[in-house]
């Protein structure tokens, strides 16, 4: 395949509801310091999460069980199923 043309990344939906999405992620220590830096992050703020990458950390995607549970249940807002709802005036439990 040549760069650019194709992505590795999905979109999967259910009676016109996207229920899931993903995509590879950058899983690789090195690779995802450097795009950090590159966005002007501060790799220190981040400390706990990029511990797991310097042991190895193998390309993932996350199922949205929220999205897949609002279709099964058939709520009207994503905020009915899941535990802790985020927003601009709810950041924290």
């Amino acid at each position: 395949m040549p760069d650019g043309d194709y992505a590795r990344a999905f979109d999967m939906a259910c009676n016109g509801t996207e229920i899931s999405s993903g995509a590879q992620r950058i899983h690789e220590y090195g690779m995802l310091v450097e795009r950090m830096k590159e966005l002007g992050m501060n790799t220190d703020n981040f400390s706990e999460y990029l511990k797991a990458f310097r042991y190895g950390m193998p390309p993932r995607f996350g199922f949205g069980i929220e999205r897949f549970l609002m279709e099964v249940l058939d709520l009207g807002n994503i905020r009915e199923c899941i535990l802790f709802p985020r927003d601009k005036k709810r950041i924290s439990p």
